[in-house]
């Protein structure tokens, strides 16, 4: 296949004809002559409003030279103002300032932020111009770590190191295993390396190509420091907390985060403070923590060092987040932000501002979810002032395998790249399939792609949430299908794989990599089933209520790293077991959907949450639970012994708590008795029934 060449447009900017036109003529006539690989054609503005048009409208464009005298605010303003306007829609763009010598002092001191160099007006070099921009270019789009591995591998060196398959070798002439050569490519196993290829650097100490990588990424997502990190978001939140956290620190953190983010707790054995999320019960899908509830999160727990919150969530919905790490820097915590499915939001205004540009201490990435990486290809983003780098290196370190996979690295430089060139050319054009998405999918009559309105529980509806457009959450409660049913004949009729689903939506995810013609075959799709509509049936459902949390006995480290004992989650008449009320859980529990954990390590099983797990498991609608125990083919529940949790390292801290209150450990039978007065979900599965 021929290489594609690139086309990148410059824009320059001046109403000054007596200039503009020399200047044009003269940097057209260098990149005519000149060595031009990155294919710089030159356009003009005459205004700054005109030049905020093109900005707008040209995802080909990047760079940006700015005539110091344009007219507008006084000497030099308009100039700047337009320099600070472009950076704003689009901080990946280049920008230059054509000005005298004397005035650069002036303007440095104004955006000296915005601007990436100058020209001087007096006496124009358009050769050395367009050298300057081509460079400017070359250093934007440099792959340092990909480049270097290309390189290695044309060097056709004999492997005498690991890996065993030696570039493939192992592989290529195998009457056994030759289809698996032939089916990942001779490249990607040349290039699966080992850490004893120096010219690669080290990704548990870089000092060359990974360094250099990471420096690019970090000026690319607006970070002061970026970490590449090959064991995905997973790995990267737990090794944030372990940097962050010692035994016993406190973390607020929404309960409906990542399950990596319940892991972290336990292996850095912090104390969770943890955050009820608000849920939409009509479609089954969770929001954000309400703004109230963290505020007194906030101010209940001064002590705290964290707080982590996912943004966006996997439906799309995202915080207003500025306030929120302004209350939480105010009382001295540091905010950590899983922008997991996020990470494509620094390319274009309408999804900004991202968690780094709110003020965010940590962002965790994962840029394969969402940009061109290969999968477990993640980012660690740090702009906290007090960061301490020798201490994350070594947790670091601690997680991340010395034999990584070069592959992954090498996406993630690529993945960069794209997003700097070409993200906001991407994004565009996935915005506007979105919206012609979401209309024909409207027009059907049957499903409807729902909007902020109809996903936000009331609690947030007032708290600024905004809706990711690339994230559609189709409702299909009138097509007559159940979610799986739906799934199954999209992927076997249609060949479409969709996201996720709960009992009566659809999530589908546009993307980078979104093109016209999958969106024409989904459409299609669409249009034919809701033609082949069912008859709908008389019963609908409706997620039943996930139970409140109830308190913790002890820490969730004390109580995972116990033997525990294991109690039947049922009796033998297939009622709830009452042993269980009362008694600790050792382990996470959790249901999908929805995926927010019923237990955690740590917790007091209490009734509500025994008979919720038992109507999950014993409903018509199949539910996938995580984290019970299999004996003989029955569901158990490990929990402490009473031995193991009065031996509890932690167990101290909670009695105090108590104590505080008033009632010591007498208070538990009340708080059992209390909480056996919220709901109890009355629904088969995660659903409950709702008649028409």
């Amino acid at each position: 296949m021929p290489s594609l060449k690139p086309v990148s447009r410059a824009l320059v900017v001046s109403n000054d004809a007596a200039w503009l036109e020399p200047a044009l003529s003269g940097l057209a006539s260098a990149s005519a002559r000149l060595d031009n690989p990155f294919g710089i054609a030159f356009v003009s503005a005459r205004t700054g409003d005109h030049a905020m048009q093109t900005v707008k409208a040209d995802g080909d464009l990047q760079l940006v030279v700015i005539d110091k005298s344009l007219a507008g605010l006084g000497p030099g303003q308009a100039a700047l103002d337009l320099a600070n306007r472009i950076n704003s829609w689009r901080p990946e763009l280049s920008l230059y300032v054509v000005l005298s010598d004397d005035e650069r002092a002036m303007v440095e001191e104004l955006v000296s932020h915005a601007v990436d160099g100058y020209f001087d007006r007096d006496e124009p070099d358009y050769h050395g111009w367009f050298r300057i921009l081509s460079a400017e270019l070359a250093e934007k789009s440099a792959t340092p770590f990909y480049d270097a591995l290309q390189a290695y591998v044309k060097m056709a060196k004999d492997s005498w190191h690991s890996p065993g398959h030696s570039g493939g070798d192992s592989l290529k002439n195998s009457p056994w295993v030759s289809d698996f050569y032939e089916f990942v490519g001779e490249n990607l196993l040349r290039a699966d390396l080992s850490v004893s290829v120096p010219m690669l650097d080290s990704l548990l100490h870089p000092t060359g190509v990974i360094a250099t990588a990471q420096n690019l990424a970090a000026t690319a997502f607006g970070a002061r420091k970026t970490y590449l990190a090959t064991n995905g978001t997973s790995t990267t939140n737990k090794i944030i907390f372990q940097t962050l956290l010692a035994p016993g620190d406190k973390l607020l953190l929404d309960r409906n985060c990542h399950k990596s983010v319940h892991h972290g707790v336990i292996l850095s054995d912090a104390r969770p403070i943890y955050l009820d999320s608000s849920v939409c019960r009509e479609f089954g899908i969770f929001g954000p923590v309400p703004k109230a509830t963290i505020y007194r999160a906030i101010k209940e727990n001064p002590d705290a060092k964290a707080l982590i919150l996912t943004c966006c969530t996997y439906d799309g919905m995202l915080y207003d987040l500025k306030p929120i790490v302004e209350a939480a820097h105010k009382a001295g915590i540091k905010v950590i932000i899983d922008e997991a499915w996020y990470a494509f939001a620094r390319f274009h205004p309408a999804f900004r501002p991202t968690a780094l540009e709110c003020g965010a201490d940590y962002v965790t990435q994962s840029i394969h979810k969402t940009l061109t990486s290969f999968s477990q290809a993640s980012m660690v983003h740090v702009n906290d002032p007090e960061f301490d780098e020798h201490l994350f290196r070594e947790n670091f370190n601690m997680y991340a395998s010395t034999s990584p996979q070069y592959a992954l690295i090498a996406s993630l430089d690529v993945g960069r790249k794209q997003a700097m060139m070409e993200g906001y050319k991407l994004l565009d054009r996935t915005l506007k399939l979105g919206a012609e998405l979401r209309q024909k999918i409207n027009s059907t009559g049957v499903f409807r792609v729902l909007d902020i309105g109809d996903l936000l529980p009331d609690e947030v509806r007032n708290d600024g949430v905004r809706l990711d457009p690339t994230k559609l959450t189709v409702d299909i409660s009138k097509s007559g299908y159940s979610a799986d049913e739906m799934e199954q004949v999209l992927f076997d009729k249609y060949n479409i794989q969709g996201e996720k689903s709960t009992f009566s939506t659809l999530t589908l995810l546009l993307g980078v990599g979104t093109t016209r013609s999958k969106v024409s075959r989904l459409c299609d799709a669409m249009f034919r089933l809701a033609k082949d509509r069912r008859r709908v049936p008389k019963q609908s459902y409706r997620m039943a209520e996930v139970p409140h949390f109830s308190w913790l006995a002890c820490l969730p480290r004390s109580a995972f790293y116990e033997s525990g004992e294991c109690l039947y989650l049922l009796d033998d008449d297939g009622r709830p077991n009452e042993a269980l009320t009362g008694r600790v859980c050792c382990d996470q529990v959790l249901a999908y959907p929805p995926g927010i954990p019923v237990l955690v390590p740590g917790q007091v099983i209490t009734p509500p949450i025994t008979s919720y797990l038992a109507k999950l498991l014993k409903g018509n609608k199949p539910v996938e639970v995580h984290g019970l125990a299999d004996i003989d083919g029955e569901y158990a529940v490990r929990v402490l012994t009473q031995e193991e949790l009065e031996a509890a390292p932690s167990r101290s801290l909670f009695l105090q708590d108590d104590e505080k209150a008033g009632d010591g450990d007498r208070q538990q039978p009340q708080k059992v008795q209390q909480l056996e007065q919220l709901p109890v979900p009355s629904a088969d599965s995660v659903t409950e029934e709702v008649h028409d």
